[in-house]
């Protein structure tokens, strides 16, 4: 693992390391510029200027570069008519003040911060890239790409060649050696990840997922299967899952078809987004049901749940145990406590709880969960877990695709099966299977709502209810979520803001369910409180605990 983070300054001691490493750089080793007392040089572009920065787990900046894409660029001075030397129809960006620390030179800063630079600068539609490149360094220069152009500019004892660095050029000299071979790909890379889907799996779930694909008929395959289903049971408790190819949308269906076969009224529990898509899902396959309604962002209270049920006398009981649009984590015992007096079939939503936290489905008889989510790995299987043995290979009505005892009855591969993603799961369930991840990520989460509550920020959930899986945080109204989640993947963090539930109630969404790296987590709730400017109060106690 590296030992430092590449990513775009956002705070003031960030700021002053710059301006100290580009006196070091451009004042001291490279004599550009006169010296001072202070040691500081701030570049004239400096507020106009995106950072690139390589910082350190001590939080020191170790090497930079600066993009800027507004116009007249450094070099139009230097150069009259610039554009008569350049490419036409291109949208350039300048790259100056490129320096690292003479102890890390030996390393792969300067790599990774163009590999950085380059994606921040393709994501922004660029596909030309401007330089002043210092004659000491042409050979690595070319090597990337780049192209001479015009006389050498600058004074005698310091003199820099203009060149240029088109896209196609860029990706077929370097790209592969930096790990960029696409322009479309790189516009999805280089942010730190806290989506709630997809997550950032495991490296060794990628390589898992990219081995060659074999048939699903093949025997080994078959065996895999089985294998994945038994540690999804081991994992949960259940006796049995079935393994499906598509989201956790469709597991919840065909738990609604099963309810269509049980008959009988049921009660839905809705307390968010997905309570309610559970009431949507029992609309749309014409079942008999009431649903309780909660406010969004409260957990399910044991004497309401125990009411409603002693009142509606259901046959059936769903609900959703983590609430992913609230980041609520609704208590499963009085759930599993009131279905077993009354008698009534238990039905749980468990996509963004299993893999997060400890679940025990016994005393469930059928519950849902996905690939994509808090297990860790790609979207595009999911399973419906069932607490006892069912009849198998009754003729049913239903199509084929949404019965659940046709998935059993055929080992879960009736239908094509992507060896690829079953193997990632496999690999994910690996991870997934021991206490240690379950426990660093309660621990990461507390120590993130605390960071965020300390520095003024309201968390929908409450505190004795949160999900370590997913942290919903309300903004004001001056501040909208969209605007904020972008800045942040401005930043280098990419954070949930688009669901229409979250647009709607100017929300936002840090989640946890993959791999993440601690370093951007620790930094993120500052960045999140300088991004929102006038939304952070004043300073309270900061978190306990070192992260």
């Amino acid at each position: 693992m590296t030992p430092y983070r590449i990513k775009v300054a956002e705070t003031s001691s960030e700021r002053a390391q710059i301006h100290a490493l580009n006196y070091a750089t451009f004042v001291e080793e490279i004599p550009q510029h006169s010296a001072n007392t202070a040691r500081s040089l701030v570049d004239r572009f400096d507020a106009e200027n995106d950072y690139v920065i390589a910082v350190d787990s001590g939080g020191t900046v170790a090497g930079m570069l600066a993009l800027r894409a507004r116009r007249p660029f450094s070099l139009d001075e230097k150069l009259p008519a610039l554009d008569d030397h350049l490419p036409p129809h291109r949208s350039a960006c300048e790259v100056r003040l490129l320096s690292v620390r003479r102890e890390f030179r030996h390393g792969r800063i300067f790599s990774e911060l163009i590999e950085f630079a380059a994606r921040r600068c393709i994501a922004a539609g660029h596909d030309l890239a401007l330089i002043s490149g210092t004659t000491r360094q042409l050979d690595l220069y070319r090597h990337l790409g780049f192209e001479p152009f015009g006389p050498l500019v600058g004074q005698p004892h310091a003199s820099f060649q203009p060149m240029y660095l088109a896209l196609e050029s860029f990706l077929a000299h370097a790209g592969r050696s930096l790990g960029i071979t696409d322009a479309a790909e790189s516009r999805r890379e280089g942010a730190a990840s806290f989506l709630p889907g997809p997550v950032a799996p495991h490296p060794e779930t990628r390589a898992a997922f990219v081995a060659p694909a074999v048939s699903h008929r093949r025997a080994e395959f078959v065996e895999r299967v089985r294998r994945v289903r038994a540690r999804l049971s081991a994992l949960t408790g259940a006796a049995d899952a079935a393994l499906l190819v598509g989201t956790g949308t469709l597991a919840n269906d065909v738990v609604a078809c099963r309810l269509a076969a049980l008959g009988g009224r049921g009660i839905v529990f809705a307390n968010g987004e997905f309570g309610e898509r559970l009431a949507d899902h029992a609309l749309r396959m014409g079942l008999k049901f009431d649903v309780h309604r909660r406010e969004w962002g409260q957990p399910y209270r044991p004497r309401e749940i125990e009411d409603a049920v002693r009142d509606a006398r259901p046959a059936w009981i769903w609900a959703v145990h983590c609430e992913t649009s609230t980041g609520v984590l609704n208590d499963l015992e009085p759930l599993k406590r009131v279905a077993a007096a009354c008698g009534a079939v238990l039905c749980l939503d468990c996509i963004s709880s299993i893999g997060s936290v400890p679940v025990d489905l016994r005393g469930v008889q059928l519950a849902t969960c996905a690939s994509g989510k808090a297990l860790g790995a790609y979207a595009g299987l999911a399973s419906v877990f069932v607490g006892a043995p069912t009849v198998r290979g009754r003729p049913s009505t239903l199509p084929r695709y949404l019965d659940l005892d046709y998935w059993l009855a055929r080992d879960s591969v009736p239908f094509t099966h992507s060896s690829n993603l079953v193997a990632a799961l496999d690999a994910a369930l690996a991870q997934a299977a021991g206490s240690a991840r379950m426990q660093r990520t309660a621990r990461d989460a507390r120590w993130l709502r605390q960071a965020l509550r300390a520095r003024g920020m309201r968390v929908v959930a409450p505190e004795a209810s949160a999900s370590p899986a997913v942290t919903t945080i309300a903004l004001p109204a001056e501040r909208l979520s969209l605007e904020i989640g972008e800045a942040l993947e401005h930043h280098g963090y990419e954070i949930s803001c688009r669901s229409a539930y979250l647009v709607e109630r100017n929300w936002i969404q840090i989640a946890l369910m993959g791999e993440y790296d601690c370093r951007a987590l620790r930094e993120l709730p500052e960045a999140l409180a300088e991004t929102c400017g006038g939304y952070t109060c004043a300073r309270r106690a900061r978190p306990s605990g070192e992260l």
